[in-house]
């Protein structure tokens, strides 16, 4: 064969790839532009499946909810952007892992636009939302990584698995990693891991965010402690000081302006989480140094989210991910703030988009 018709040939071979990614890109595309909005039509809340009780190895039931696929939409209804999405995506599961004092509701943007397309796993880590009170001694994140493994085994008993974690529930996946390395690249074949970290986290900043910045560390831990035993007066105060509340909601919350009912809404999750939960889960985030056990996650497609106005988790965090996982990708969304798969949920939900792409072909290519 010439040297010429070498060339030709590489060359109708690379547009011939290239065609093909463009068209799955423009699909994935086609799919998000026409669920935009869908969010923003349904009220926060009011997204809900069959409730299904998973038991944890403390013997704590944890509230699950799964949104099947609808085979219509998978197959096509007549909806083009929806016909398009690719098929061996109705292969994976993917399980959404909510962040400190949040509950499953934190995902509406993500529920709303995969609902039906997607088989997804939500629930509510111990302590949180509908599921129940744990032991003092089990509210660690560590212990969230094994529960993870629960919902996992239980919810998920066949197939592969993609997880999907914001601010604790991405540390509750880093858990995951360093307890069960062996299941990523076998059953879990992507990670998303928005506004979160390995380490280094202080959580003083929630619960006490009007307080002066110096006071951090083993000051902030000596306070908890202390609120922490009279909880229930704490819990009435906050009722009362709601408007102080809301504002500090807005502050730590998001980086730009979101309309008030983005606001009202998370500061309804953080209120309803009793502060003897908080209290319990403080000194967890304060031992947390698991760097060196997110290299298993290098094996599978790995999207790392973070707004650059993050002041709980700060992008230097997602950078450093970025950096230890091999192969990463890293989403900045400028100016947005803690609660970027809010603020900014078209743009996470097209990087997610991405990655169950790329897990999709992984899927593909065993």
């Amino acid at each position: 064969m010439s040297t010429a018709r070498r060339v030709l040939g590489v060359a109708a071979g690379a547009v011939g790839v290239a065609a093909a990614g463009t068209a799955l890109r423009v699909a994935q595309r086609h799919r998000i532009i026409a669920r935009r909005g869908v969010g923003d039509e349904t009220p926060f809340g009011s997204l809900r499946s069959e409730p299904l009780t998973v038991v944890a190895d403390d013997g704590l039931p944890l509230h699950v909810e799964i949104d099947e696929l609808d085979p219509q939409l998978v197959e096509g209804s007549g909806r083009r952007s929806r016909a398009s999405r690719p098929r061996r995506l109705a292969e994976l599961t993917v399980v959404f892992v909510h962040g400190y004092a949040l509950n499953l509701d934190s995902w509406h943007f993500q529920r709303a636009a995969y609902r039906g397309l997607v088989r997804a796993v939500y629930f509510d880590q111990r302590s949180h939302g509908r599921s129940g009170r744990s032991a003092e001694e089990h509210a660690t994140i560590e212990q969230c990584g094994r529960d993870l493994m629960r919902i996992i085994d239980q919810a998920v008993p066949d197939g592969p698995v993609v997880l999907v974690g914001h601010s604790m529930g991405g540390m509750t996946i880093v858990a995951l990693a360093e307890e069960y390395p062996e299941i990523f690249g076998d059953r879990v074949v992507g990670v998303g891991l928005i506004a979160t970290t390995a380490g280094g986290v202080e959580p003083h900043r929630v619960v006490l965010p009007l307080l002066p910045s110096t006071l951090g560390g083993q000051a902030a831990q000596r306070l908890v402690a202390a609120l922490a035993r009279g909880h229930k007066a704490v819990d009435r105060f906050r009722r009362v000081g709601r408007s102080v509340a809301l504002v500090a909601t807005d502050e730590l919350s998001f980086g730009d302006a979101v309309p008030a009912r983005y606001v009202e809404f998370v500061d309804q999750m953080l209120s309803a989480t009793p502060f003897g939960v908080v209290a319990d889960f403080f000194p967890t985030f304060g031992t947390l140094d698991k760097f060196e056990t997110v290299h298993a996650m290098s094996s599978v497609p790995t999207a790392i989210i973070c707004g650059t106005s993050d002041r709980l988790t700060p992008i230097e965090h997602s950078r450093r991910l970025h950096a230890l996982i091999e192969g990463s990708t890293l989403l900045e969304c400028p100016g947005a703030g803690h609660m970027v798969m809010l603020e900014r949920h078209d743009q996470v939900n097209a990087e997610l988009d991405q990655l169950l792409a790329a897990a999709g072909d992984l899927v593909d290519e065993r």
